[in-house]
């Protein structure tokens, strides 16, 4: 054996250095919020719609002025039934859509003919209030409804009579925040906005002002 190959291979017992770990690429922070941040719609809220709403209403309080309160979505997966995945798949779609991390949802009742049995998760849901709440209902009016396909104007009479209103959208890529090449299936998703408005005429005043586009 010659001496380059005799000095290439290591001593017997001496263990082969590692090679250096990759380091994780660090991730992006997050731009803080300024302290005086406050969403467009919840300024123009308290500076426009309250005292337009308290005139058109005759309010004597400025309590008595409906406001929003919190907004619901809700996405259901019924496939979550047969494949795990498709349940994570859509909670990191709503994450994205809500910016808020959004809980499972499980059957209340086993029915056979769907294999579903009581306590399985079948969807997700998150609740939105605050600030949080306007963000989304900023993007919801302004973006993801003009991108809805043959669009004619949410129904004006979806109200469940105590100021709440329900509205559901066929395909969560409208949001901005989903990437279409990215996804790997389409899901629907129920909203509920929900007012103090002691009745539905105030209720649909309300989003009136906030441009909810009515066709009714």
């Amino acid at each position: 054996m010659s001496d380059t190959a005799q000095t290439a291979k290591a001593p017997k017992g001496e263990k082969k250095a590692k090679a250096p770990a990759k380091e994780a690429a660090p991730k992006r922070p997050r731009t803080p919020k300024p302290a005086d941040y406050v969403p467009r719609m919840k300024q123009r809220y308290m500076s426009e719609i309250r005292q337009r709403l308290k005139e058109q209403f005759a309010y004597t309080n400025e309590m008595q002025v409906p406001r929003l309160e919190k907004i619901v979505i809700n996405m259901g997966v019924g496939e979550a039934t047969q494949d795990s995945k498709k349940l994570t798949s859509a909670m990191e779609a709503l994450t994205a859509i809500a910016g808020q991390k959004p809980v499972a949802t499980k059957a209340r009742k086993s029915i056979a003919a769907f294999k579903l049995r009581e306590g399985m998760n079948v969807g997700c849901k998150v609740t939105l209030r605050k600030d949080q709440m306007y963000e989304f209902l900023d993007r919801l009016v302004t973006i993801a409804l003009p991108r809805v396909k043959d669009f004619r104007g949410l129904n004006g009479r979806s109200f469940d009579g105590r100021g709440n209103y329900a509205m559901g959208i066929k395909e969560h890529i409208v949001f901005p925040e989903i990437n279409y090449d990215q996804i790997d299936q389409i899901w629907g998703m129920d909203i509920v906005v929900c007012t103090t408005a002691r009745t539905d005429a105030e209720a649909k005043a309300l989003l009136k002002e906030f441009d909810f586009p009515f066709r009714n």
